[in-house]
């Protein structure tokens, strides 16, 4: 037979887990230095100048 599992408390591991892990994605986003973020949207803004260098026109 399988194990007997409680729905509820299923559920709140899930919750928690769920919860944990945005916490920790807000974590890396929101605990940088103004100088990593001025850093992350220059090279970000730098790799979208490039891409757009290179698009190809569509014929018409």
């Amino acid at each position: 037979m399988g194990e007997v599992v409680n729905l509820r408390l299923a559920r709140k591991a899930a919750a928690r887990r769920t919860k944990e892990a945005e916490a920790q994605a807000n974590r890396a986003a929101h605990g940088r230095t103004r100088a990593e973020r001025t850093a992350s949207r220059a090279e970000a803004d730098r790799a979208a100048r490039l891409l757009d260098g290179v698009k190809r026109e569509g014929s018409d």
